[in-house]
């Protein structure tokens, strides 16, 4: 027997050991949004510090303006890879929704097999111990692994990873590595696993109108003085035309036209956007007209009101001007469009409809390029070559609607580009109530990272 599939044995008859530990993670709450749960992202880092040194990692927790960072390495020969993963997880709100306690892993039988369910199950712990149980399974086996590996966790990529630029920059010694791996993604369907060669950046924005210096007495008021509400909303209502393109001038002048290969590729994977749509309960399409359902969430940007509020919204009436309203936005970017040109163009567009005697405040959240990798490389050729053999299907080479800025900081700061392969499944319910992983996509996807750390340890420096 060789080596690897000594290790693919191992992981096979240790599977309930692999998953306990995962479970025990998932039971510490470490919502990075929530100042209370600060000290639970603490304890979370410090769980995944004890597990990598147990396999054979040296290992930091180093301090930011945040949460620490996990930064282990473990010194072999050949090649240098940077593994990402973040231990943070969303918010569990609204809490009514879920079926069960978020942070109470449960087990359930369902029709596409079993699931684990917990808040951080598939985003991020779920597809985080993927990469972890690999190289436990090739050390206990080895004595070893294959080549060089860097593991980088962080604890604040659910709110825009803000301590990630600087600390990069500082620590840059630390991650002279030679490709990046991220298990932060999806597979194409259940039974398909994919690559990530597309992603879409992102930039967002939250603005505040105010009109009057008080609330006012609708009766005495209204019909006279600026309501913000009204003047936010009708801003918002231009920002897209009835072909479902943006508004904003200058807006498209860094998109690229799609070559006629890549959307043969894509036509080729037959999209279902009637099942896609369906499966959350929708049945019309929205965003530009002229486009493929995956021309539109891969290489086309958006860009999406993600929360508005304003006035009174308890129970019962109030009749109240209020002074303020307010809404969140972010836009997905494609090619080359830079965040700072969209935000320029986006707060010139507000000012276009601004009554005079109103004044609009900002605050501005950090943004990320698109990327594209290049699928000839090594790299990307013994991964696919890896999940076949797992799978026994081709994976797909994808795009990605989401946007991931570790990627954005690797490419800027370290000059290295990032395999993204994951293994969580559109119907994960990530940030949403009752998020699962499923049973499968776990221990295949360990056996997976087995096999690409073993394909990807034969490269030649």
């Amino acid at each position: 027997m060789n080596k690897l599939d000594e290790a693919l044995n191992y992981l096979d008859e240790n599977k309930e050991s692999s998953l306990k530990k995962l479970i025990d993670l998932l039971k510490i709450p470490s919502i990075s949004t929530k100042e209370e749960n600060k000290k639970n992202c603490v304890d979370a880092s410090e769980w995944l510090k004890k597990e990598l040194v147990e396999i054979g990692f040296k290992v930091d927790l180093i301090s930011t303006s945040g949460n620490p960072m996990v930064v282990a390495n473990f010194k072999g020969n050949g090649p240098h890879y940077l593994f990402y993963g973040h231990y943070d997880v969303q918010p569990i709100d609204p809490i009514e929704l879920w079926e069960t306690d978020p942070f109470i892993p449960i087990i359930e039988n369902t029709t596409l097999g079993k699931v684990l369910k917990a808040r951080g199950s598939s985003d991020d712990k779920g597809q985080l111990m993927t990469f972890i149980e690999a190289c436990r399974a090739i050390k206990e086996t080895t004595g070893t692994l294959p080549c060089q590996i860097t593991i980088l966790i962080e604890g604040e990529e659910e709110i825009g990873s803000p301590s990630m630029q600087k600390f990069l920059e500082k620590h840059i010694d630390k991650f002279k590595v030679d490709y990046a791996l991220v298990c932060d993604t999806n597979m194409w369907n259940e039974s398909t696993p994919a690559i990530i060669s597309m992603l879409r950046g992102l930039v967002g924005i939250e603005l505040t109108i105010e009109a009057s210096n008080r609330d006012l007495h609708s009766g005495f008021f209204g019909g006279s003085a600026q309501n913000p509400i009204h003047i936010l909303t009708k801003i918002l209502s231009t920002l897209h035309n009835k072909n479902g393109g943006i508004t904003i001038d200058n807006f498209y002048d860094d998109v690229p036209e799609i070559n006629k290969k890549l959307k043969d590729q894509w036509e080729a994977l037959k999209f279902d956007e009637k099942k896609f749509l369906g499966n959350v309960g929708l049945s019309l399409p929205s965003g530009e007209r002229d486009f493929s359902a995956l021309e539109r969430l891969w290489s086309r940007p958006t860009c999406e009101v993600n929360g508005i509020w304003g006035g009174y919204i308890e129970q019962g009436v109030k009749t109240v001007l209020p002074s303020k309203a307010s809404a969140k936005l972010t836009f997905r970017l494609v090619g080359n469009q830079n965040p700072k040109k969209i935000i320029e163009g986006f707060k010139k567009h507000v000012k276009k409809y601004l009554p005079s005697d109103c004044k609009v405040k900002y605050i501005e959240k950090a943004g990320s390029k698109a990327s594209q990798l290049d699928v000839e490389t090594p790299v990307i050729l013994a991964a696919e070559a890896a999940l076949f053999s797992e799978w026994k299907v081709q994976p797909k080479l994808i795009g990605c609607g989401g946007s991931i800025p570790i990627g954005d900081h690797f490419k800027n700061i370290l000059g290295i580009d990032s395999l993204m392969v994951g293994f969580a499944l559109d119907n994960d319910n990530v940030h949403s109530p009752n998020e699962k992983y499923n049973l499968t996509s776990f221990f295949k996807g360990t056996r997976s990272w087995i096999r690409i750390i073993d394909n990807l340890s034969k490269i030649e420096n």
